[in-house]
């Protein structure tokens, strides 16, 4: 039975595999055990795939000869359910990956170099929020993304300027992350996985369910489910049962922005069906582990939701919760009339956050040569055209 931190997930609970990369060490086994093998076989497969990143079950030179021909008809041939159309890098090292389906449909992923101190820059020249005097590190975080699309429709967000095509399956989820990997220089590691790009996580649950078990898996990539995290919009009943199905161990993230019903469901539609009082509640009875903290995600749009007073009931509404504010200046997009705040108006929103007591960072912009905003890529397609299929998004009135 896999285990997430201290809260067990039975592998039976998950919707079935339906493809080599979804399975389980424990799914692999009955799978062998079928074959006349014994079931110890099945970690090792497990561990050839997602702990060292061979897809082709003829280099598994552990396992007997015919099996590994009878792997192969299985499906692991060396061959993914995805592949690299297109490749971003920027200055700061942040690579973004067009990853095609085996459909055609394309989402995005993107590895992002973690920023630390640069010695060469005197402490008093310093400037963390604005990342003066910071260089990218050989720790790395990758978004992923879990659908081609969105359904959401906030209106300051490019993956929703064309609406949901349909969800991604766990292994298009977990191959983002396996062909995000062989990218990776020899002295940098993947230590942290948010599920931050294109779609909505939770709206595709059973998927990104099976993908926290691979991902945690302590025979796979094993990552800590403190360095995995999830991030929604506000599904009040997903939220709930990604508490109950992982005691609150996997890392938690809301999309806010707006801190007013009016202004909420003016910029993100799904406030009408789950309203803040609603989702409020929610994160009240989510089961945290001690000294962890809620982040709440913030989009500053300018004359939209970045007055300093919204700063104030920001702090009102999240009184008694354990929660930190990531403050994200808007990256403009060809198809919304919105606009990025001022740096200035950044800076008095963080000020009057910290005034009332709430720990708030400014989310640095990586890679924006690159077009690193979730769905910017996408919409472009590999040939770098803006897709046909994109509708407007409307102008959210203040």
């Amino acid at each position: 039975m896999p285990t997430l931190g201290a809260v067990p997930l039975d592998f039976r609970d998950l919707a079935p595999a339906a493809h080599p990369l979804e399975r389980l060490p424990e799914e692999w086994a009955d799978v062998l055990a079928a074959w006349g093998q014994p079931r110890y076989r099945g970690a090792q497969v497990f561990r050839w795939i997602h702990q060292r990143g061979v897809f082709d079950a003829a280099e598994m030179s552990d396992l007997p000869k015919a099996l590994r021909a009878q792997l192969v008809d299985e499906g692991l041939d060396g061959s993914l359910p995805l592949g690299v159309a297109k490749e971003h890098r920027a200055s700061d090292r942040t690579r973004k990956l067009l990853v095609r389906m085996g459909d055609g449909a394309d989402v995005e992923t993107v590895l992002i170099p973690q920023l630390e101190k640069d010695p060469d820059v005197d402490e008093e020249d310093r400037d963390t929020d604005r990342g003066v005097g910071l260089r990218p590190s050989d720790t790395v975080t990758q978004c992923i993304s879990s659908q081609v699309g969105c359904a959401m429709g906030c209106v300051f967000c490019a993956s929703g300027v064309a609406g949901l095509t349909r969800h991604l399956s766990a292994a298009e989820i977990v191959g983002q992350v396996l062909l995000g990997r062989c990218r990776l220089e020899p002295s940098e590691r993947l230590r942290n996985v948010v599920l931050m790009g294109m779609g909505e996580p939770l709206h595709n649950y059973e998927s990104v369910a099976r993908v926290l078990v691979l991902l945690t898996h302590p025979d796979g990539i094993g990552l800590s489910t403190r360095r995995v995290t999830v991030s929604t919009s506000g599904l009040v009943p997903q939220i709930d049962r990604l508490g109950r199905d992982f005691g609150g161990q996997v890392q938690l993230a809301l999309s806010l922005h707006a801190v007013s019903d009016e202004r909420r469901s003016a910029i993100m539609p799904i406030n009408r069906k789950y309203p803040l009082s609603e989702l409020v509640e929610c994160l009240r009875r989510y089961p945290l582990p001690k000294r962890r903290r809620i982040t709440l995600e913030y989009t500053l749009i300018r004359d939209v939701n970045d007055d300093p007073r919204e700063a104030d009931a920001l702090a009102a509404l999240m009184r008694g919760l354990p929660v930190k504010v990531n403050l994200i200046p808007m990256n403009p997009i060809a198809e919304s009339e919105l606009a990025a705040p001022t740096w200035k108006g950044v800076e008095r929103f963080q000020a009057q956050l910290r005034a009332r007591g709430l720990t708030a960072t400014v989310r640095k912009q990586r890679g924006a040569e690159v077009d690193a905003a979730c769905g910017q890529l996408a919409l472009q397609g590999p040939d770098g055209e803006r897709r046909a299929r994109t509708r407007r998004l409307p102008v959210a009135k203040g």
